[in-house]
């Protein structure tokens, strides 16, 4: 696998990975933009604007964009987050010019008027739907109660009463400020031919221009421990979410974290699963990292009977305080490299998985995301490094946030 790059004179930067024994080929084009970007009433736009974008441009109508991509046999699909908004495909070698040309396309669109109002009444549907799920809706307002005023605490979908007033003129000031050539990165992988794709890409996007996009109010963030409860009678279950500060994207001890968080809280052979999910005591519990530009999260979940979750979380509380004041065993730590190494072998043995890792290095670290570098810097992490994230970020001082029926709820062991 060779690891190539190239920058356009307008800013935009393209990066690829040849391989060529893959059988596909995956492109997409991901920009640094998401919901933490968003100004004040145009809370929600990113992800407005990512179903916009298929809904027509000069060239093609809606229904030609999607016809073009059945055309080709492609497996296409966008998403939005806090930090980007990414738009790819994967498809056979052959066909790779033509998916290029479809996602150059849309990344140029219309937004006519009338595609806004009718696109915006879906958008408001899909905010219902949200709201009728538990698991979503706590983490939505979890962030909110960890975040406070930090632009991450900004919810991806934003508020209905926000999309309702949203107007076609501010989607438009807002993709003329984000979506500048020096905002995105194209990324190719698998059985490709570089330089066809560089020229393909510069007949394509050359012509882009805008300002120069930047993303401000990048920093880390403190929050202060509590508990947070979200009465919603009609839930079953409880569902609660535990945040607390973690390694920022761009920390060497994020590979450390993510390690901890997999000894601790893996679906399987972890502290938490062997404590609580194989014993019955609750549905689902676990532990993971999120990282961000400027900060990141370790976050723990929980979700069972609405009566034991006093109970259930004093048990994670007691987790948390034996691992924060000792740390994890040896063989807890090969365990959880193993598990990680496997995972990060899996991902990326086919274009599509080697696109969003690369996408995802390049975007934080302007690092080539090899597989083997990410495998030996896991491999590389001791227990002395999970002290040192442990020292840097306590897991005991938790700001949870409990949605479901329960109205009160007492943890004796809350710092």
């Amino acid at each position: 696998m060779a690891f190539h790059t190239h920058t356009l004179p307008n800013g935009l930067t393209l990066i690829g990975e040849t391989i060529p024994t893959a059988l596909s080929a995956s492109f997409g084009f991901y920009v640094r933009t998401g919901s933490r970007d968003e100004i004040g009433a145009e809370n929600g736009v990113s992800h407005f604007l990512e179903h916009m974008m298929f809904k027509g441009t000069a060239r093609r109508t809606a229904l030609e964009v999607n016809l073009d991509f059945d055309r080709i046999g492609a497996d296409y699909n966008a998403s939005t987050s806090e930090e980007t908004t990414c738009y790819f495909a994967t498809v056979l070698p052959e066909y790779l010019p033509t998916a290029i040309d479809i996602l150059a396309d849309i990344m140029r669109p219309s937004l006519r008027e009338q595609d806004f109002d009718t696109e915006k009444q879906v958008i408001l549907e899909e905010i219902k739907m949200y709201e009728d799920s538990p698991a979503s809706m706590v983490w939505d307002r979890a962030k909110t109660h960890y975040f406070g005023d930090h632009p991450l605490g900004q919810s991806i979908l934003g508020p209905s009463a926000g999309i309702a007033a949203l107007s076609r003129g501010q989607m438009q000031d807002y993709f003329s400020r984000r979506y500048a050539p020096n905002n995105v990165v194209a990324v190719v992988c698998g059985a490709v031919d570089w330089d066809a794709v560089v020229a393909c890409v510069e007949k394509q996007c050359g012509h882009w221009s805008g300002p120069t996009a930047a993303r401000s109010d990048v920093r880390d963030h403190r929050p202060t421990p509590g508990v947070h409860l979200i009465p919603h009678a009609a839930a079953t279950q409880e569902n609660v979410l535990m945040l607390s500060r973690g390694a920022a994207a761009e920390s060497p001890l994020r590979y450390a974290g993510a390690l901890l968080a997999t000894a601790v809280g893996d679906d399987s052979g972890s502290r938490i699963y062997w404590e609580l999910v194989d014993p019955g005591l609750v549905e689902n519990a676990g532990c993971m990292v999120d990282r961000a530009e400027g900060t990141g999260l370790f976050v723990a979940t929980l979700t069972g009977d609405p009566e034991a979750t006093g109970k259930n979380l004093k048990h994670l509380q007691r987790i948390f305080d034996e691992v924060q004041r000792d740390g994890i065993t040896e063989d807890e730590l090969t365990q959880a490299k193993n598990k990680v190494m496997s995972r990060i072998v899996r991902a990326n043995e086919r274009p599509k998985g080697r696109l969003h890792s690369l996408a995802g290095a390049w975007l934080y670290n302007r690092e080539q995301g090899q597989a083997d570098t990410e495998i030996a810097r896991f491999d590389a992490v001791t227990t002395t490094d999970i002290r040192s994230y442990l020292d840097e970020y306590p897991i005991d001082k938790l700001t949870i946030t409990a949605y479901g029926p329960l109205t009160t709820l007492v943890i004796d062991t809350l710092p």
